[in-house]
């Protein structure tokens, strides 16, 4: 009986021990794998989520934008020296005329300045205008507001020196970026 006994424990015992053993350990490996991938699929799916809503909330900010930019892109449309002018005129119209003169207008011929480096086309207006500092201010803030194309580039204000004739008026000298479509 001695001979079967080592045997008996071997193959009856040990083996199946061990067999059980690494049953066991292959199926706490593959629940532990299984859990770790439950959970980083459950917060990929939270960050979804999250994007997700961020994403309908961009959307519903753009569809309320939407005719703005028609508009914004009809504007940008327009040729911008003449569409200058023509806000100007519409501008003097309500400005006192000896509070607001517009002396000088050139559209400078190529990109420069600020639109020198963009891939975006872009042309220069110099404007000279003699003025009272509010009106003018008032002049542009209708200017920039009905073309919002416009990008101040460089301003000189210096006062109005005519012995002959002292008066309030300063003198401007503008010059804006026009960004153009």
């Amino acid at each position: 009986m001695n001979h079967y006994r080592q045997s008996i424990v071997l193959f009856g015992i040990a083996l199946p021990a061990l067999a059980i053993v690494l049953a066991l350990i292959a199926v706490w490996s593959v629940r532990s794998h299984m859990f770790s991938s439950f959970s980083k699929k459950q917060s990929l799916f939270g960050n979804y989520q999250a994007d997700y809503s961020k994403a309908m909330q961009v959307e519903a900010n753009i569809a309320r934008q939407r005719p703005h930019v028609q508009r914004w892109t009809q504007i940008i449309s327009e040729e911008a020296a003449s569409s200058v002018n023509n806000h100007l005129r519409t501008i003097s119209e309500n400005l006192p005329a000896k509070e607001f003169q517009k002396t000088a207008f050139e559209r400078t011929a190529g990109k420069g300045g600020l639109g020198a480096n963009a891939a975006q086309s872009s042309s220069q207006l110099r404007i000279i205008f003699r003025g009272t500092y509010r009106t003018m201010q008032r002049a542009f803030l209708q200017l920039e507001s009905r073309m919002p194309q416009l990008q101040l580039q460089e301003m000189r204000i210096e006062p109005n020196l005519n012995p002959q004739n002292p008066s309030p008026l300063l003198n401007f000298q503008v010059t804006y970026t026009a960004w153009e479509k």
